[in-house]
């Protein structure tokens, strides 16, 4: 079968499940189409369990092929990111850099750390034998949050402008910062002598910094760009090409990809849109973007929920996800909670901001494409990977589709979040 025919078959059952999930499901249309997904793979699974082989086998050969880490790290990722990146204002951004950066840095590591730490003293407890290392990387994959599917919730809700921005922003830069831990924390135990903490940091280094440089530098040329015409395909055709090309070129540099997506999508979706683009323009890329958003998320959710036909869970994995889940969850509401006590001496914040912000905070895609980035020759793989998967599903599922209970009992009158 030809990767030709694997996308009509991917883009054929999105679009089935979308349309089912528009027409029978009312929840909101990611959180709809992993569930719909996801209840297809474990249909096959219990058909193969009954004695009917055939149709799981045949579906299990397709999405065998499928690599999903590749094809999210290094093709959908990038577009995802610009296209979030494009619609987030940069004053909104600014205005609460503070709590925004500590999420999306210390925040990251924290969370890594605790994670990864708590992760290993139940193994040591149930006696799973994870060793310290794939401890870490669990903490590492599942700590960026990827609030998509709760975005449109609260904007339906009509949750305040300030609990929106700081979802956007911490999920835009945690991409990138929780790709970077994860890296860095396998190239720590590579059989290396030149691995060392000097050696990490310049890697940190080469990264994250090198990621905001390029992003900026290739923002400002794509800028210069769409200003010196006045062509909404040309202008367009500049903004896929900046994506495209600009993810690649820091792949080829070892930067990260994504930081430079966003820092680069921040830059054209703010001074770009104001000042190097007429109005006609804005509004067909403003369609663009959001028509390739739309269709990459509906995608991506699809390809989450059958997943679960790479997994070979045995009772312990699914047993430890869901003991990982309230462990999650804890560490989440920790790097939440003691950014915000800290800042309540300089600013308001909303009663309910620690609440709806650890709820809210959605493990998705990102998490599992790093989960199945593990080496297939690594021990723990099959074990962080289903803990992972379930940790995304509850996530997904359960919190998605919860989180707008949160929103009424916000007091809009309590200042800021």
């Amino acid at each position: 079968m030809t990767w030709f025919e694997i996308t009509a078959i991917l883009l054929t059952l999105t679009a089935l499940l979308s349309y089912l999930t528009a027409k029978f499901i009312r929840l909101p249309t990611t959180i709809g189409l992993m569930l719909t997904s996801l209840l297809l793979g474990v249909t096959l699974i219990i058909l193969k369990a009954c004695g009917v082989e055939a149709v799981e086998a045949e579906a299990k050969s397709i999405f065998d092929r499928i690599d999903f880490s590749d094809l999210l790290l290094n093709a959908m990722l990038s577009f995802l990111l610009f296209a979030g990146a494009l619609h987030v204002n940069l004053d909104d951004l600014f205005e609460r850099r503070w709590i925004i950066g500590i999420f999306t840095t210390l925040g990251v590591i924290a969370s890594t750390f605790l994670v990864g730490f708590g992760l290993w003293g139940l193994s040591g407890l149930f006696h799973w034998g994870l060793p310290l290392i794939a401890c870490l990387l669990f903490g590492a994959l599942i700590s960026p949050t990827d609030p998509i599917a709760v975005l449109a919730i609260m904007k339906k809700a009509g949750a305040p402008k300030s609990i929106m921005t700081k979802l956007a922003g911490e999920s835009l830069f945690n991409d990138g910062m929780g790709v970077v831990v994860f890296l860095l924390l396998l190239e720590s135990v590579k059989p290396d002598e030149h691995t060392g903490i000097g050696h990490i940091i310049w890697l940190f280094a080469e990264e994250a910094l090198g990621g905001i440089l390029l992003g900026l530098i290739l923002g400002l040329l794509a800028f210069y760009l769409l200003k010196s015409i006045d062509h909404y395909q040309a202008e367009v055709l500049i903004t896929l090409a900046l994506v495209t090309g600009g993810y690649a070129l820091a792949h080829r540099l070892n930067t990260s990809g994504p930081i430079a997506m966003v820092v680069a999508g921040l830059l054209i979706g703010n001074h770009g849109r104001r000042l190097a683009m007429s109005d006609h323009t804005r509004g067909h890329l403003d369609d663009f973007w959001e028509l390739v958003d739309a269709i990459l998320n509906a995608m991506l959710f699809v390809l989450i929920g059958l997943e679960v036909l790479v997994l070979s869970p045995s009772t312990k994995h699914v047993l430890a996800g869901l003991i990982a889940i309230p462990l999650v969850l804890l560490v989440r509401w920790i790097c939440v909670a003691g950014p915000i006590t800290l800042l309540r001496r300089w600013r308001t914040f909303h009663k309910r901001a620690i609440p709806i912000l650890t709820w809210g905070g959605l493990r998705g895609g990102i998490a599992v494409a790093l989960a199945l980035s593990l080496s297939e020759n690594a021990s723990y793989r099959p074990f962080i990977l289903t803990i992972t998967y379930c940790v995304v599903a509850f996530s997904i599922l359960v919190q998605g589709s919860t989180t707008k209970y949160l929103i009424p009992h916000i007091d809009r009158s309590a200042g800021d979040t």
